[in-house]
């Protein structure tokens, strides 16, 4: 139930939280950041998953990547883990973020093999990491509109990437880990385009040939499943439990990932979700709808625009100065953004880099993002939104999202076709892409009348378009697209 608030969103102050929030603060402050007087933690169920994770997850980066002279990033870890937090993201693009988990997990012990190996708590936390190479083998060919990104030597695959993650969080660092070593999810990381979804597809989509070049899709299935299909797997290993992706920028990119998986592959989308959303070609109407219709589990990430929101521009950080060190700062509290994120419909949890935890709780970001994200799905009413992006629209003359693409509107139906389907005339269309409201239906004319309306819904496969029945004799068919404000983007098929 969404609860009446007594402060408007523009003046509430980050410390102003629940009764039980306060509370716990209060408590807290006689102790520095002792956690035993901290709520447990919330959480949601993770989409289709059985598994209830906590609406705060552990970012990788911040001081865990980028780590300041004077912080030592372990106890940040530390302090996630003693919080209740059961969402962690690294990536093997994070330089020594994987290795900062590998020391936390020596004393949690969570490395498998190693006496008092904790199975149990390994078991109810989700591990996550990531690979920007978008092969399956070690003989992809150079494409310019084709990343291939790795942060370590000898890696020339997705599969590399996957045991150099088992080995730098798990192992010796030298290519080896333990039995029993996994990571729960593994990300295709930061897609761009089409062109990359195509690579990702190869092997699925087209004949598999082992000797030949397949995507990192089919490769990630094997180790997934234990098959060894690629010849990629030939210890038919099960190294990782869950598949998905990130992405920043490209909403209709990834719809365009999510609707090609014909074979139940994708089950994790990790997205660019904070206030300024809908300044840019946004996520939340867009591909968020299609993702939890299709039951991944969603993760938001860059509710503070990667700093941009506070002290750095708006540009990708790579230096410890980058690392934003406050909680909020007068004009824009953290905790309204943490909360914009975690109202968005779909969104399961947010992660969030730390750049450092502090003995005053007060100056501790760790614990100030914990209350934060101590929401329901519905906590903050539309008005309430509203206000949140009002107030982030303000920071940088609302050009914070550097990563994401520009605004372009409500977008008429696409690929309109007509075709004789069991002695029926079928118009079929490919979904449009919302702008600032979500789309609710399409309205179809034949010869200027109307002959009808197809109910807007996320559409989860491209080989299963809108449709709707039309005269044989019509000579032209318009199809409009009209969002909750009554907007309209209308494509003619002559």
């Amino acid at each position: 139930m969404t609860k009446n608030r007594k402060y408007p969103i523009s003046r509430r102050n980050f410390i102003k939280v629940s009764a039980a929030t306060t509370a716990g603060i209060s408590l807290m402050s006689m102790g520095g950041c002792n956690v035993e007087k901290v709520p447990a933690p919330m959480k949601r169920k993770f989409g289709k998953h059985d598994f209830m994770v906590t609406t705060l997850g552990l970012g990788g980066q911040a001081s865990i990547q980028w780590t300041p002279a004077d912080v030592d990033p372990v106890p940040i870890i530390l302090k996630a883990f003693e919080l209740g937090i059961n969402y962690y993201d690294t990536s093997n693009l994070y330089g020594p973020s994987q290795l900062n988990f590998n020391k936390a997990f020596q004393q949690l012990n969570l490395i498998p093999g190693k006496d008092g190996y904790n199975e149990e708590l390994r078991k109810n936390i989700w591990l996550t990491s990531k690979t920007a190479m978008r092969w399956g083998n070690p003989g992809w060919p150079e494409r310019a509109d084709v990343i291939n990104w790795s942060n370590g030597e000898n890696v020339k695959c997705a599969v590399d990437d996957v045991k150099r993650s088992l080995t730098q969080i798990f192992g010796d660092n030298q290519g080896n880990y333990p039995e029993g070593a996994y990571l729960d999810m593994v990300l295709i990381h930061t897609l761009h385009n089409e062109a990359e979804i195509d690579v990702l597809y190869e092997g699925l989509e087209t004949p598999l040939d082992p000797n030949g070049n397949f995507g990192a899709l089919v490769a990630l299935r094997d180790l997934r499943d234990g098959t060894n299909l690629t010849g990629m797997n030939p210890k038919n290993e099960k190294l990782i439990r869950h598949i998905g992706f990130s992405g920043h920028n490209n909403p209709p990119a990834m719809i365009d990932m999510i609707q090609r998986d014909e074979w139940g592959i994708l089950e994790g989308m990790l997205i660019a979700i904070n206030a300024n959303d809908r300044l840019m070609f946004n996520m939340q109407h867009n591909v968020i709808p299609v993702a939890e219709a299709k039951g991944l589990g969603i993760i938001g990430m860059k509710t503070f625009a990667d700093a941009a929101m506070y002290h750095k521009e708006p540009t990708w950080s790579n230096k410890p100065e980058h690392v934003y060190r406050k909680v909020g700062e007068p004009g824009l509290p953290s905790r309204p953004l943490v909360e914009y994120s975690l109202t968005t419909p779909g969104v399961h949890t947010l992660i969030i880099g730390i750049g450092q935890i502090d003995e005053d709780p007060m100056k501790c970001q760790l614990v100030q993002n914990y209350y934060a994200a101590q929401i329901e799905p519905n906590g903050l009413t539309a008005e309430e939104r509203l206000g949140v992006e009002k107030l982030a629209a303000g920071i940088k003359n609302g050009n914070t999202n550097y990563f994401q693409m520009a605004k372009v509107g409500l977008v008429a139906p696409r690929l309109l076709q007509k075709s004789e389907v069991d002695g029926r005339n079928l118009l079929t269309w490919q979904t449009s892409y919302a702008g600032d409201d979500p789309i609710v239906k399409y309205e179809v004319m034949a010869d200027g009348q109307k002959i009808g309306e197809v109910q807007h819904k996320p559409q989860l496969f491209k080989k299963e378009p809108f449709s709707i029945e039309v005269p044989a004799e019509a000579s032209q068919i318009m199809v409009a697209a009209i969002d909750a404000a009554g907007n309209r983007a209308e494509a003619t098929l002559a």
